[in-house]
């Protein structure tokens, strides 16, 4: 049987892998490295998420202190693209390139790895982050915080559900060390990181339960058709595919989250 505390020391260090392979954030030297632990780093990729959005946050309030919301809102949204180096937008990008430009599995896949950013990926991600900026500045200003911890998690675990019920569609690539299967356990830690940031938010009465929901059922939406879509057109998930799926679901969050404090309307 396992110590408890070596237990616990090989999971802070599973954590602190992911941190590093997913963001630009140091991690203590201590942690060391080995080849397999990056197979089972990624039940922390929702943990990840939250220590995205707390800074991220913490920017946001800094900077609303003596600036408008809408700017503090964009300053918020370039520090978590900063911290993660652009990672999951530009897998979105590029997935946008492939899918819009490719019609083979061949040709989908030889687009999606090349650097170079074409037409589908430029107005895919400049849509994208002018809808993310649009829907949190159009947010109450104490509720954007919220927002940002519910919405990082969140969608990094509707990116996580791919990894556990789809297989890896290239030969080699930048997720597939990180990212060659996922056990139903690791699945349910990563389901704790990501779903309870949200939970706690609503225990709080800072949304309702049925904005959560609502914000939850559209993660999931994104992560099941963009999964199909995958699947249908490459036979599975790449690491460009895991980072669609995020930025994708990180929206739809937003205008879950936006359209409860929407007033109704009323047609006559």
């Amino acid at each position: 049987m396992a110590n408890p505390a070596s237990a616990i020391l090989h999971q802070c260090r599973l954590f602190f892998i992911a941190l590093q392979f997913f963001t630009r954030l140091p991690i203590p030297r201590w942690v060391g490295f080995e080849p397999d632990w990056l197979q089972h780093a990624s039940r922390y990729f929702p943990l990840v998420g939250l220590v995205v959005a707390a800074i991220s946050s913490a920017v946001y309030l800094l900077a609303s202190w003596c600036l408008p919301s809408t700017v503090a809102v964009l300053l918020a949204i370039a520090s978590g693209i900063y911290l993660t180096g652009a990672f999951h937008e530009d897998g979105f990008a590029d997935m946008c390139d492939g899918f819009g430009g490719g019609y083979t599995r061949e040709r989908v896949l030889e687009i999606m790895k090349d650097s170079r950013i074409g037409a589908y990926g430029a107005i895919g991600i400049i849509c994208l982050l002018a809808i993310k900026c649009l829907a949190l500045a159009s947010l109450p200003p104490a509720v954007v915080v919220a927002t940002l911890l519910v919405a990082h998690p969140l969608s990094r675990l509707a990116a996580v559900s791919l990894i556990w019920c789809m297989d890896y569609a290239r030969d080699e690539g930048k997720a597939k060390p990180m990212a060659q299967s996922m056990g139903t356990g690791e699945l349910i830690i990563a389901a704790i990181c990501g779903l309870l940031p949200a939970i706690v938010c609503a225990l709080l009465g800072i949304f309702a339960w049925s904005a959560l929901l609502t914000a939850m059922l559209a993660a999931a939406g994104a992560a099941w058709w963009l999964g199909h879509t995958c699947r249908r057109r490459i036979g599975g998930y790449t690491g460009d595919c895991l980072g669609a799926v995020q930025q994708v679901a990180e929206v739809l969050i937003y205008l879950a989250i936006l359209s409860s404090f929407q007033p109704p309307v009323h047609l006559y």
